[in-house]
């Protein structure tokens, strides 16, 4: 053990144990969690506007009076834009005009092919109607959550995005507002938790239910998303905040400490696994974390973070990191070294990679373009990042003419007896024995 974080070598006979150690974590099955979020739901279902202003002012301290004082008007939304300062606003444009940029390179379109038998076969692309996008509230700030949500849903062409954000004691910062401002959001709502998603989830008086809520926030938030998912849609259910960065060749060991608690600052649960073949290296970053901590304003965090759920390790070569690598699935992969694109043909399960030395993970989180909003927890083995097919559904599309229906007819009769289905048989066939 090291004096910050735990050391595994993948020589070690008690490695395998380690490892697996290491990355067991569940966050939304507690039984008291669930049964008080499947409270909180069945509650707002039933009371409706009266039950989310309720638990507003119970969990938030929020001063409202009637449920009217939790939304904002477009007015106060374009007022918080007007009254950023001028190096901030520009930095939110470019952050907005980069995320809608990459963001349009995903747009899907329709298409169709009439096959050799004369029958037009396609797909029709259609954006959802109503989305609702959750992003963490209060004194902290999360403008990059508002861009990354509602701006590949605009791009994608939903009419309606209803933002909530919950507003502890009335207070709300003023970059979150203008973001949603720039952004294209619909309405907003000062609300937020499990009262929050069950509210877009089946509606209220006031709040419109929506197809798909995105966006992350606390345990009782991803506990409701999953409680509701079936109701609507969801983007997913997400963990805690992770990194894993692997370095060989020349590295700075201060870039990759930072790198490593720019994590562990988000939550005492986020995740840094620093993994290398340079055993010199793994001691140098080590150094740097702690002496780094000592001026680190969120320190305790991050303290807590990498001596619980962080770690060093050391790995023979750069396949034995591979393997690894898309054994943890991390949300976002730092590949530190001379050749990245070599090494990222490899990593099957990743949410984000960064390539070389210079691409913090920092920077995906506000401005390179791709979204923030990653798959956790391992999810990367069969999720993608929220992108502007979330934000879509498609229909297939399907006609055939009067001759190119017969060969099929045939052939969906002979399935349709084999199994037992004569109703299937029969329209079928009517179609080519007529």
């Amino acid at each position: 053990m090291g004096k910050l974080m735990r050391r595994l070598s993948t020589q070690d006979q008690s490695f395998k144990q380690a490892f697996a150690d290491l990355l067991a974590f569940e966050t939304v099955s507690d039984p008291e969690l669930l049964k008080t979020v499947d409270q909180i739901i069945a509650d707002v279902r039933q009371h409706g506007d009266a039950q989310v202003l309720k638990l507003t002012q119970q969990f938030d301290r929020h001063p409202a009076h009637q449920f009217s004082e939790l939304e904002l008007s477009q007015e106060q939304l374009k007022a918080a834009f007007d009254a950023l300062d001028n190096e901030v606003r520009e930095a939110l444009e470019l952050a907005a005009a980069r995320i809608r940029e990459f963001h349009q390179a995903q747009k899907q379109d329709g298409w169709t092919y009439v096959d050799a038998l004369g029958n037009t076969l396609g797909q029709k692309v259609t954006p959802l109607d109503r989305v609702g996008i959750y992003v963490p509230g209060g004194l902290a700030s999360y403008p990059s959550s508002v861009l990354m949500n509602a701006v590949p849903a605009h791009v994608a062409g939903v009419p309606e995005i209803i933002m909530v954000v919950p507003a502890p004691n009335g207070e709300l910062n003023p970059l979150v507002l203008a973001a949603a401002y720039l952004a294209g959001v619909t309405r907003v709502f000062t609300i937020g938790g499990a009262q929050a998603v069950a509210a877009l989830a089946y509606g209220t008086e006031t709040i419109p239910s929506v197809d798909k809520i995105t966006g992350p926030g606390n345990r009782f938030v991803a506990a409701a998303k999953r409680a509701v998912f079936g109701q609507v849609g969801i983007d997913m259910i997400a963990g805690p905040s992770e990194i894993l960065v692997y370095a060989e060749g020349e590295n700075n060991p201060e870039w990759l400490a930072m790198d490593l608690l720019s994590q562990a600052e988000h939550d005492t649960v986020a995740q840094s696994i620093f993994i290398t073949p340079d055993a010199q290296l793994l001691n140098q970053v080590e150094q740097a974390i702690e002496q780094h901590l000592a001026n680190l304003p969120k320190a305790e965090i991050a303290r807590t973070s990498i001596a619980n759920r962080g770690a060093l390790i050391l790995v023979k070569d750069r396949q034995e990191a591979i393997e690894l690598i898309n054994q943890v699935a991390p949300e976002h992969l730092e590949l530190c070294m001379d050749d990245p694109q070599v090494m990222a043909e490899e990593i099957r399960h990743a949410g984000a990679i960064f390539m070389g030395r210079y691409t913090p993970e920092a920077i995906g989180d506000y401005c390179a373009g791709p979204n923030h909003v990653l798959p956790t927890s391992g999810t990367a083995r069969f999720s993608s990042p929220l992108g502007v097919y979330d934000f879509q559904k498609r229909s297939s599309l399907i006609m055939c003419s009067a001759e190119g229906v017969k060969s099929l007819a045939k052939t969906a009769d002979i399935l349709a007896k084999q199994e037992n289905l004569d109703a299937h048989a029969r329209s079928a066939r009517y179609r080519y024995q007529s």
